[in-house]
């Protein structure tokens, strides 16, 4: 037997020592919050993904009383940078969750499919996607959606 162990890289920034760039990205994923379609959760998620042509592509989770049929805000703006911006990376995507009258405090994490979902956007486009999830004590940055899923699956796997 052998045992391993998987570490990741996350940076924890105040607001104030974000960049322009980020806070902006942060800034359009926070007022998405306000287009979710949450009826059920009632938690809110913004997401805004930034292409290397500066185009910012927005997402808000949308919830459905056949829960499998909702989609989240990460894969709003995820799919919907690939169907009108298809030959353009991703470079940044950030998550605000809103719930209770207030953003959280901790940043919300994505869920599985939409780790795997970013994690294909990279791979889709041969590079790194910034992550920056919202909270109001700190926001997350990690450098990659790698970072998010340490034991990738990807085209490649499928090849046996």
């Amino acid at each position: 037997m052998k045992e391993y162990n998987l570490t990741t890289k996350m940076k924890s920034y105040q607001w104030d020592e974000l960049t322009d760039e980020q806070r902006e990205v942060v800034s359009i994923a926070k007022e998405q919050t306000e287009n979710s379609y949450c009826p059920y959760s009632g938690f809110h998620v913004g997401a805004a993904a930034k292409l290397a042509n500066g185009v910012i592509m927005r997402g808000a989770n949308q919830e459905n009383a056949a829960y499998p049929s909702g989609l989240c805000a990460e894969r709003t703006a995820l799919f919907a940078a690939g169907a009108q911006y298809p030959e353009q990376p991703v470079t940044k995507l950030a998550i605000a969750c809103y719930t209770d009258g207030h953003f959280t405090k901790e940043p919300g994490s994505p869920c599985g499919a939409c780790r795997q979902v970013m994690l294909e956007t990279e791979h889709r486009y041969d590079g790194k996607m910034e992550v920056l999830l919202y909270g109001e004590d700190a926001t997350y940055v990690f450098e990659s959606a790698a970072d998010l899923l340490p034991l990738i699956f990807v085209s490649e796997n499928l090849k046996g």
